[in-house]
């Protein structure tokens, strides 16, 4: 069985890129996956998408593929260039695995996504969308605020100072991100909670892994707790080395809340196979959705990787799965190739979104990706 693996190839494609270690960190997953897939009997060609998509049209006519692993996040340095592969490979009528192009596109529009999430009646922080400074007037959020870039994943353009007290603040905040990103601010109402990451995996049923949180420690202290760029891609930071990924405890009747919560969010988008819903839990306990990552860092040493491995799952039965699951969508059933020794499914059972933990999550410092999106 074939299997063509695409991912970007963009991280110096822009001489200055506030994103080029999240773009660079693609390639590495890429290399991770290919090593298990081909370690499990499958034909793998790793494919790279420069700056023109187009260039993968003939790579992909010329040699029958199987399965298309989409790991393409960005063209050249681009992020909204992201769902133009999905539609590219609808074209060519090949089978990928991960969200189509409609998910990744309301995904990375940060403020689209949270307008279904309103209607679907899925909690989120309030929040504007603001396009220009003019529009700050009309922003009557309570503060805390965090003002984010409204069309870029990974924690690009994020830091302690995006978090902000007074209007004055605001307006600075916002001004850096028009002029450095060029697209319009998020402003959304900051909660000030435990950072609860849920990774999701299959359809029928999407089941949940064991949950993960982010642990602030003294490198936050006096300062907002939340996952910033240098956090999430600067191993030797203090913040990254401070904010490790551990297992999340909570009481069984939260645990379901907060699953169900990301379920929700997961379905509002139309996301599929994979991927990992942020949440911020209020003091009040309530689950509140921050973000939607449909194509999350599936590194080795990642945080999806990770929690899979809380559920008994290695990296090389994790990538096996994550085939199955997009053969079990596109065919019907879940592989070509011989079935794998082992016990027989199980049925279906209460609460079946819920894998029980077989493991423990090991903390770290330095986590290439752990939330990225």
């Amino acid at each position: 069985m074939h299997i063509t693996l695409l991912h970007n190839a963009d991280a110096d494609a822009l001489e200055e890129d506030p994103g080029r270690e999240a773009r660079a960190e693609v390639e590495r997953v890429a290399s991770g996956l290919a090593g298990a897939l081909g370690g499990g009997g499958f034909e793998v060609t790793v494919l790279p998408v420069g700056p023109n998509a187009a260039d993968i049209l003939a790579p992909l006519r010329s040699k029958p593929t199987d399965l298309v692993l989409n790991l393409c996040e960005s063209i050249g340095g681009d992020a909204r260039g992201e769902m133009a592969i999905p539609c590219l490979l609808d074209l060519l009528k090949l089978p990928y695995s991960g969200s189509g192009a409609l998910a990744l596109g309301l995904a990375l529009h940060k403020d689209k996504a949270k307008e279904l999430l309103v209607g679907r009646g899925v909690p989120t922080p309030g929040f504007r969308v603001v396009e220009r400074l003019a529009q700050l007037d009309d922003v009557e959020l309570p503060f805390p605020l965090i003002v984010k870039p409204s069309r870029e994943d990974a924690s690009v353009g994020v830091d302690f100072d995006s978090v902000v007290q007074d209007e004055r603040a605001l307006r600075d905040v916002v001004r850096r991100v028009l002029r450095t990103f060029r697209q319009p601010a998020l402003v959304e109402q900051f909660v000030a909670g435990r950072e609860v990451y849920v990774s999701l995996l299959g359809n029928e049923p999407r089941t949940a892994l064991p949950l993960s949180e982010i642990r602030f420690g003294d490198a936050f202290a006096g300062r907002p707790h939340i996952v910033s760029y240098r956090a999430k891609w600067e191993p030797s930071s203090p913040e990254c080395i401070d904010s490790p990924s551990v297992p999340c405890t909570l009481p069984l009747d939260l645990e379901r809340t907060v699953v169900e919560t990301a379920l929700a969010a997961f379905d509002a988008l139309g996301c599929r196979d994979y991927g990992r819903v942020d949440l911020r839990l209020s003091e009040d306990g309530r689950p509140w959705v921050i973000d939607i990552n449909p194509n999350c860092d599936l590194h080795p040493d990642a945080g999806f990787a990770r929690s899979a491995a809380a559920a008994g799952m290695d990296y090389s039965a994790l990538a096996l799965r994550l085939v199955d699951v997009a053969l079990e969508r596109t065919h019907g059933h879940p592989s070509r190739r011989p079935r794998r020794q082992g016990r027989p499914r199980e049925a279906a059972r209460p609460h079946r979104e819920l894998l029980t933990r077989r493991g423990a999550l090991r903390a770290r410092g330095h986590r290439p990706g752990v939330a990225a999106e």
